[in-house]
């Protein structure tokens, strides 16, 4: 009987034949010294390198990052597309995942990484779960959940779309599917709630506007009311108790103000046409 390798051995012939392959994590960010820190001890250990790229936050953001070992970039606004293809032109390791400063790591989806660092995959990206919160409440319906997202991909198989306000990936090969999410702190309360439905309607209607779209009051109040219908009855956010009539709520006045702002924008004039 010939004499095989003890499991041991095996994988740590095989662990010396195959290099562990690398991570780069970029972050875009602006005064996020509330969430920053949890994002990036989520991935240290992790990965080679933490780019983060900071848009003129006053509330210590940037130090933080720094003292947690971040590469940090002090810059402007373009818009979330065309800052997080910034990012990605400084990142090095083999892959690459982006997190938003209130996002990080599960458990669960930390150790899906360790394993694909260590075996490869012939995908260029994954696909992952995440589960966001809403004034203190994880939600388990209103289109919160599952939510898979696209963060996660081979450097060079993927660019992000060149929008100013949520962007996503354009990916050059297949996709795979990991089971552990994200755990996204997404609105702890309502003031910041209100906060995102302005910054969020007013980067939508800009870009709406530079794409030759146009609007009116009608059309504002149409689209706010859908809004409403599809998380709060469609998507089943009457489920998600007092947190999911507010979430339906907040998801109606922010297509309604994106709209409504879009139409004010393409009847004054102010927004020129993308060529």
């Amino acid at each position: 009987m010939s004499e095989g390798l003890s499991p041991n051995r095996a994988g740590r012939e095989a662990s010396s034949r195959t290099p562990r392959a690398t991570l780069s994590v970029i972050v875009v960010a602006m005064n996020e010294a509330h969430d920053i820190r949890d994002c990036l001890e989520s991935v240290r250990g992790l990965a080679l390198e933490t780019i983060v790229f900071d848009s003129g936050s006053t509330d210590g953001t940037p130090d933080i990052c720094r003292a947690l070992g971040a590469r940090v970039f002090e810059t402007d606004w373009p818009g979330d597309g065309p800052q997080k293809n910034r990012a990605l032109a400084e990142a090095r390791g083999d892959w690459v995942i982006c997190l938003d400063a209130d996002e990080r790591l599960s458990p669960e989806l930390r150790a899906e990484i360790e394993t694909l660092l260590a075996q490869g995959s012939p995908h260029a990206a994954f696909s992952t779960p995440r589960r966001s919160s809403f004034c203190g409440r994880f939600m388990k319906h209103s289109g919160w959940w599952p939510d898979r997202i696209v963060r996660l991909f081979r450097r060079g198989s993927a660019r992000f779309t060149d929008v100013r306000t949520h962007t996503h990936l354009e990916i050059d090969g297949t996709t795979g599917r990991f089971d552990g999410p994200f755990i996204h702190i997404s609105m702890p309360d309502l003031h910041e709630a209100l906060d995102k439905t302005n910054v969020y309607s007013s980067e939508g209607a800009l870009t709406m506007a530079e794409n030759g779209k146009r609007s009116s009051l009608a059309k504002a109040l149409g689209k706010g009311f859908w809004a409403f219908f599809r998380t709060w009855v469609i998507r089943a956010g009457f489920l998600d108790g007092a947190e999911g009539l507010m979430l339906a709520i907040n998801n109606a006045e922010t297509t309604y103000y994106r709209y409504a702002k879009l139409a004010l924008l393409t009847r004054d004039g102010k927004v020129a046409k993308k060529r």
